[in-house]
Formats: C-alpha cells, structure tokens, sequence
C-alpha cells in the first residue's frame, strides 16, 4: 500500500538534512516535500581519508568542515523553501579535543593509528578486559575512545577542557550544546551499559577526569539552533540541530522498516554486522566467548550483533584480478558467480589471516590446503568460482551466527533486514534465505541516511520521551516510508 502522504506530510514543508560521516566519504542528504510527498535525495558527496602528520594518522578536521559546510550552502541554495532541521552521523570511537571556547586544539587521530597498541596493553593493567566487558557489554577493541584517551595520557598530549566525537563536535560547531549523545557514547568502551552513564569505575581506573566527558542525551535531542556564518543564509533561518543515532550503525539500523520480536538484521558492507535489536543488554561467557557486542540503538534498545567478515573478501579479490589486467565490476561478478557450480567445503571467512589486506587469493587457497581441499583458480579467469564460494560461505556464515543470536536472545527469528551497500547483491541475499530458512527483506543501500532523517521526522512530529528519546515504533514508521523514496 502506497503511503497516504497527504494525511502524513507536516504542516511545516520546510527541508530536512541529514549528513553522514564516513571514513571514506562523507554525505549530505536533503528531504525535500514535492506536491506533498517526501522524496530524498543526496547534494553533495566528498571522499575522506585520514592522512599522516604531526606523529599519526589523523583526520584533516578543517577539509572535512569546508567540505560539510559546501554541502550544506549546496542545500540552502536548492530548498528556496527554507530548512527545517539538520542531523549528524557517522562513525564512532573518533574525537575531538576542545578548549574552553569550543575549538579543536589539534586534528583527531584516527583509530587506525597505531598508538593504540601499547596503550591497550597499558589499559589493561589498570583495569582487566574481563572487567571492562563486564561494565560496559561490549567487545574489546583497541579502537574504542578508551584505549585513544590511554594513548593521548601515554604521550602527555594537551587534555583539553573536553572532548567530542565527531558528529557532535559538528553539531556543536555549527551551533548546538555539547553533549555526548548515547549510541556514539557506548561505542566509547566507558559507559555502564546497563545504567546508561558513565562509567564512575572506569575513570577512576584511568585517571580520566569525568568533567572532560560531556552529558549523554538520548537520539532524537534537539540541541540547539544553527548560528554563524551559516545561519546568515536565508534558507537557514530558524533551523534546529538534532542528535540522531549519532552512531552510523544505530542510524542504519533505525532506517530498517520493522516492527515486532521476530527479525534480526545484517548490516551488510566491508564488514557484516549480523543481529537484532534488544531492551536489554545480554552478557554471560558465552556471549564474551563469542565475541558479541551490546551496543546503544535508538529508541531505548540494545543493539546485539557480532562482527562477520564482508565484502571485504571480494574486493580484496579484485584488486588482486586488477592487477593483472582484469577489472570486474561488481554486478559483473555477482551474475558471473551465480552462473557456476555450487562449491563445495566452505571457507571460514572469519579466520584472522582473512581480515589482512593484500594477496587474498593466494590467502583463501591456504585455507583450502590447510583443510586437504584442492586449490582454486587464482587467475582472473578463475574468478566467477571463487566469489562463488566466499559468496556461499558468507551466507553459512551468517546462518551459524543466527542460530547463535536466536538461542542468547531468546528469540524465534522469522526475518531477516539486509541494509547497507551490499544490501543490492540479490544473490547473496537469496544464497543467505536459503543458508538461513528466514524471509530475506532488503533494505536500503543508504540506511543511515534513512535512519537518520526517521528520528528527525520522529522529533518534529513531538513524539520523543525526555529521558529515553524518540520511540522505536515511530521511528520505523517514518523509516518505512522513507526506504521508498530514496533517490
């Protein structure tokens, strides 16, 4: 049934926006009402890479401003009509030191800096891992903010008066208080999960000072209003700033369309995160053996997933068949895979040597070797049979972690949301139905986007506790509607 978008359109037709950070490019996304209906659409799109200088791999702060600000008079310039509201994704464990007047003293680093290394050791001699688990439900990972923090302490870098992951710190630039908002917050390794704060335990443990960290709000938290040089713009007149799901994965999954107990998700990309959403968080050894996570999601859930490898696998491939001479685009391949004979004797495509970068040919035939199974094609010309097989063990691999979510969470599973880029591999999904037995739904490509302007919608149509934040069902409501009009 198509959406009655004259009962469901706001009074108020003002655009919406919504910018997405990526570590590779960052977006920003326009909704606009056009004869009543909502149609979305993407203005501007800029690639980002952290770069080396002063000491480490950091983030060029002031390319990614200049460029989310190109965006922004970009939008301001199209919608004559005025905007109504802007709202900030991206991804986590990332910050930003501020002194008092809210300026960054230096560019941020990024977590894939090395520094991190000693300073997780380190960290782990003031408080254990089994008790920063315990805390705060979450898989150790080196490039959590806790571990970034250590390392900044490690070599006596300037604290700052606070510090911002990014989506709130461009938040803030352009206007808004600054505040911690809590899906980013958890993915931090230093918030009780289960009381929702920070951690008093862990700041101890660390000598971190808790007035640096910044008060958690929920998603959907109007901030502030925008001011500056932007406010200045005719189209900007009285617009507000919202926290979403500041956590790009607590957006993409927020943009999925469902309601009810019986549906898990994949959010599906490089990495997959394989789960479903919760109201409380789930421990116990099993879930730590297993390597799950429980991470803040909007509408006052947990999200509960594991990280399984992606499509990771296919484009390492094809940069290697590149390098010989033979470019395969990706629609390409996937019809080219589905063509040939089901393979036999699946890979563990979570083995460690997998997640390393170069040579995965070569890489997936050791594994068959080690296994007693008969190498593959290396070539190029072997390459239909090879995605084949990482297309086939991608989806088996997906099945076992189900199972596993279905038995910690205690749901019985039915469907299954398959968001993010690779969402449109059609064979993968179908290959990941039939590993599964759950009905497969296929989400948007651009989830964090949807999910994104869902909770915005949600805020301006009034419906948001003040402790809490917005409610799930409204959410995925406008998530819903909106999955049907992305341009």
């Amino acid at each position: 049934m198509k959406p009655d978008w004259a009962a469901l359109a706001p009074r108020d037709r003002r655009a919406l926006i919504a910018v997405d950070l990526g570590a590779e490019s960052c977006r920003v996304s326009m909704l606009r009402w056009t004869d009543g209906k909502a149609r979305v659409e993407l203005v501007h799109r800029f690639a980002n890479n952290p770069r080396e200088s002063d000491g480490g791999l950091r983030w060029d702060l002031n390319m990614i401003a200049a460029g989310l600000e190109d965006g922004l008079r970009k939008c301001a310039r199209i919608a004559t009509e005025g905007i109504r509201s802007i709202a900030v994704d991206g991804w986590a464990v990332d910050y930003v030191r501020i002194d008092a007047d809210g300026a960054p003293l230096e560019d941020p680093f990024c977590y894939r800096d090395e520094r991190t290394l000693a300073a997780e050791v380190s960290a782990h001699k003031k408080i254990s891992p089994e008790r920063l688990r315990e805390i705060t439900g979450i898989q150790l990972l080196r490039i959590n903010t806790l571990y970034q923090l250590h390392a900044d302490t490690l070599a006596e870098r300037p604290s700052g008066v606070q510090w911002m992951n990014l989506p709130e710190y461009f938040l803030a630039r352009w206007g808004g208080s600054r505040v911690a908002e809590y899906t980013n917050a958890t993915h931090t390794q230093m918030v009780d999960l289960y009381r929702k704060v920070w951690s008093e335990e862990i700041f101890d443990a660390m000598g971190f000072a808790p007035g640096r960290a910044l008060t958690i709000v929920p998603p959907g938290t109007v901030v502030g209003r925008l001011s500056g040089p932007l406010a200045g713009l005719e189209a900007f007149r009285d617009t507000v700033l919202i926290a979403p799901g500041c956590h790009d994965t607590a957006s993409a999954i927020a943009g999925i369309p469902a309601v009810g107990n019986d549906w898990a998700y994949i959010s599906s990309g490089t990495w997959s995160l394989v789960g479903t959403l919760l109201e409380q968080p789930r421990s116990g050894d099993a879930v730590k053996a297993e390597n799950f996570t429980n991470l803040g999601a909007v509408g006052d859930r947990v999200c509960f997933h594991k990280n399984v490898n992606g499509m990771w696998l296919v484009r390492q491939c094809m940069d290697a068949w590149a390098a010989e001479g033979k470019a395969w685009k990706i629609e390409d391949l996937v019809k080219a895979a589905e063509a040939v004979e089901k393979p036999t004797g699946m890979l563990d495509v979570d083995d460690p040597d997998l997640l390393l970068a170069g040579d995965m040919p070569q890489r997936i035939n050791r594994q068959r070797q080690a296994k007693g199974r008969r190498p593959m094609d290396e070539s190029s010309a072997g390459a239909p049979a090879m995605a084949s097989l990482i297309f086939h063990s991608l989806a088996a691999r997906y099945a076992q972690v189900l199972k596993r979510i279905a038995l910690h969470s205690g749901k019985e599973l039915e469907r299954l949301f398959v968001v993010g880029g690779a969402s449109q591999n059609e064979f993968l999904n179908r290959l990941t139905a039939e590993a599964t037995g759950l009905k497969v739904f296929r989400g948007s490509a651009e989830s964090s986007t949807v999910g994104n302007f869902a909770v915005q919608l949600a805020v301006l149509d009034g419906d948001r506790d003040r402790v809490t934040g917005v409610f799930a069902e409204n959410v995925s409501h406008w998530a819903e509607l909106l999955v049907g009009v992305m341009a």
